[in-house]
């Protein structure tokens, strides 16, 4: 390879130094990133440097080969070519790259994509991940490959999640989501995954902070919810609360414990239930249900009160989570 590269370069030392570059870089073949950015500023004789915000790098190499993380950006009149989700650049304005030049960044390109395609994303990467897989506005081989990245098996099936606080998930379909304030979509393809977070934030208005200010579920499965996902689509802001969520308002205000009393029997299968999920005597219960009763203006021990108290209940989580 040597006597070859030494008969290219006496002839045309431009084509010599091309052939350099490209057998330079097949030499870095699974190497790591930091390599690849040290090559490219090493025989460019100008400094080099790589960001990609989903992976948390940020690097930048002299000409001596020594490379440090960079907080810079890099200038939109250098010599740069995109590389993912990152930028890779040599720091040389000039009207385009020369020969030489337009070879390092074509293959350190190529060496770096090799070498994300392969390696495993860290947290803040997978993050970042998870909002692409769950982007409808993104073209679907981009999802593709994100879905490769992020571990998922073709033709396995996933569910978005969608955490208070604005927080994105993406877990195997049978993963359970954990205990933090989420909704959760349903399992679908890895590509269809848009769809899950779709009913995933729509799943998360259902969602309380279980708190007896706030008594219910803090995760809710969409699925779980059936034709109540529709609610969602008609309490929008600006929209006054209809009378049964005032009335609950009313309860919260001057009897704030029977709030989540309320709540206890409309998702128990009995009173009885009920009671024990609120550590109380049937007795008690009972007591308490008759002045909420009064408070709200109608019997939610009934089965009609009772399925209208399940969906005063609802709305009003719309309502507190808009």
């Amino acid at each position: 390879m040597r006597e070859l590269l030494g008969r290219i370069s006496a002839l045309d030392p431009e084509a010599g130094a091309a052939v350099k570059v490209i057998a330079y870089f097949d030499e870095l073949t699974g190497a790591g990133v930091e390599p690849v950015i040290r090559g490219a500023a090493v025989l460019t004789g100008v400094p080099a440097g790589f960001t990609h915000p989903g992976r948390g790098l940020a690097l930048r190499a002299d000409p001596a080969g020594e490379v440090r993380r960079t907080a810079a950006d890099p200038d939109p009149s250098w010599h740069s070519i995109r590389v993912g989700g990152g930028v890779l650049w040599l720091e040389r304005a000039t009207a385009g790259p020369g020969p030489v030049e337009a070879m390092v960044l074509e293959r350190a390109a190529a060496a770096l994509r090799a070498r994300l395609e392969h390696a495993p994303p860290p947290a803040g990467g997978r993050t970042a991940l998870a909002r692409a897989l769950v982007d409808a506005d993104l073209p679907e081989e981009q999802r593709a490959r994100a879905a490769r990245r992020y571990g998922l098996a073709p033709g396995s099936r996933a569910r978005a999640v969608a955490d208070h606080g604005g927080g994105v998930r993406v877990l195997a379909a049978e993963e359970p989501p954990g205990a933090r304030r989420a909704g959760v979509g349903p399992a679908v393809e890895a590509l269809d995954l848009p769809s899950s977070w779709h009913d995933a934030r729509k799943a998360l208005r259902f969602t309380a902070r279980g708190t007896g200010a706030d008594p219910g579920p803090r995760v809710v499965f969409a699925e779980e919810l059936g034709g109540l996902l529709l609610l969602a689509d008609t309490v929008r802001p600006g929209g006054e609360p209809v009378p049964d969520v005032a009335a609950l308002e009313r309860v919260a205000r001057e009897a704030p414990p029977l709030l989540a009393v309320l709540d206890a029997v409309a998702s128990s299968p009995s009173l009885r239930a009920a009671a024990r999920a609120q550590g109380q005597h049937h007795s008690t219960l009972q007591e308490g249900l008759g002045r909420a009763e009064r408070l709200l203006g109608w019997p939610v021990r009934e089965v009609s009160g009772r399925l209208r108290l399940q969906v005063a209940l609802a709305l009003r989580r719309l309502y507190c989570n808009l």
